[in-house]
């Protein structure tokens, strides 16, 4: 098949959906399909051969973080010209909603078109403002896909919709077998703190409320008093200046700020823990980062949001405390730390949950509603009048 996907937000920026469409394409393209990708994007020469940049994106507040959202008549006209260009069987539109690359897509598009939705926010203003305005486009939908439970109750709420749930994907072979960053894991190394130490792993925006990282540094001065040796190494983007500066200066030198770390990388930061860390507060349709730790062998604590809950199969796979709760998460830290036989326990139920979710077999699950709606018309561009 020929297919189209629409990427909202910048793709050179990390982000879940950026992550979300790239492993989409690459396994589609894996696949034997003929894949093409619109996204906004920074540094043209940060995409990939399969992919078509839409222009640079202006930063917004949306959805309880900051995205990178691009409107206005030279996107449209780039939008326009990659349709007619590819001739697509089937056209993907990733997050419809935002008033970005996607949107426009859906506007200017007629035929069988799909799109996938991936927030998580039962509150949110601007779904509830933008009902009317983005039901003309909605509505040309032949099928919609939500990542998750909480992703498709907020369709249904804020625009009356159902959608087919089909999950996010990991690519489990970019995962397994991950070895460790130079002085973790149990060797000795520069900058690592050393063979057999027990390490904590955060990854995630550092500077993002919503990720967590301040209940994770609330928890840590407990930890030590239960875990004397134990490290934190903290993996994303973000002020490291700011993070460093809330930091207790007797705690300062157990603590790794790493910043910012390559997508080829990130296999390995999670490999160095000992466990894994998401400390979230809400508003995550999915735990895509979970399946990644997962995926390297590393067992997970999470704070326990309805996302989160669902990846770690209620707690089988991982272990669970109350969202916002340092004293909890602190606790739950210590007792994984300390007893190796429950954190082998959580690895191998971790990798019988990362087996559903390999992009090899949630692909295939996409390519199906693909194929239930592409029919002997392909993707047209909506006539515009003179």
């Amino acid at each position: 098949m020929r297919i189209g996907l629409a990427c909202p937000y910048t793709w050179d920026v990390p982000g879940g959906v950026q992550a979300h469409v790239r492993d989409l394409a690459e396994a589609l393209l894996d696949a034997g399909h003929e894949v093409s990708v619109i996204t906004p994007v920074d540094d043209e020469s940060a995409l990939p051969s399969y992919a078509v940049d839409a222009g640079r994106a202006v930063p917004v507040p949306y959805n309880g973080s900051v995205a990178r959202l691009l409107m206005g008549p030279v996107s449209a006209a780039r939008v326009r010209r990659w349709l007619r260009d590819y001739d697509f069987d089937v056209l993907h539109a990733h997050e419809p909603t935002a008033p970005s690359i996607s949107l426009l897509a859906c506007m200017l598009a007629d035929g069988p078109l799909v799109a996938t939705f991936h927030t998580a926010n039962p509150r949110s203003r601007f779904l509830t403002a933008a009902h009317s305005a983005l039901q003309p486009s909605l509505e040309k939908l032949s099928a919609r896909i939500a990542v998750s439970e909480a992703a498709r109750r907020t369709l249904v709420e804020h625009l009356g919709s159902g959608a087919i749930l089909i999950p996010n994907g990991v690519a489990v072979r970019a995962f397994e077998g991950a070895r460790p960053l130079p002085g973790y894991g149990g060797r000795p190394g520069a900058g690592g703190p050393g063979p057999g130490v027990p390490t904590v792993v955060f990854l995630g925006r550092i500077d993002e409320p919503r990720k967590g990282l301040d209940v994770l540094m609330a928890a840590f001065p407990p930890l030590v008093e239960r875990v004397p040796d134990v490290r934190l190494l903290v993996a994303g983007p973000g002020d490291i200046e700011a993070v460093r500066s809330r930091i207790d200066p007797s705690l300062l030198g157990r603590v790794d700020l790493m910043g910012l770390v390559a997508e080829a990388d990130k296999a390995s930061v999670f490999a160095s823990g000992t466990v894994y860390c998401a400390p979230n507060t809400g508003q995550e349709s999915f735990g895509i980062v979970l399946l990644e730790a997962m995926a390297a062998g590393t067992p997970v604590i999470a704070s326990d949001i309805d996302a989160f809950r669902r990846v770690l199969d209620d707690g089988r796979a991982g272990r669970l405390f109350g969202v916002g709760e340092p004293a909890e998460l602190a606790a739950g830290l210590a007792e994984l730390l300390e007893n190796p036989a429950e954190r082998a326990r959580l690895v191998e139920r971790g990798r019988e949950v990362v087996a559903r979710y390999d992009w090899r077999v949630v692909a295939q699950r996409i390519v199906s509603v693909y194929e239930m709606v592409a029919g002997d018309m392909p993707v047209s561009v909506v006539a515009t009048e003179n």
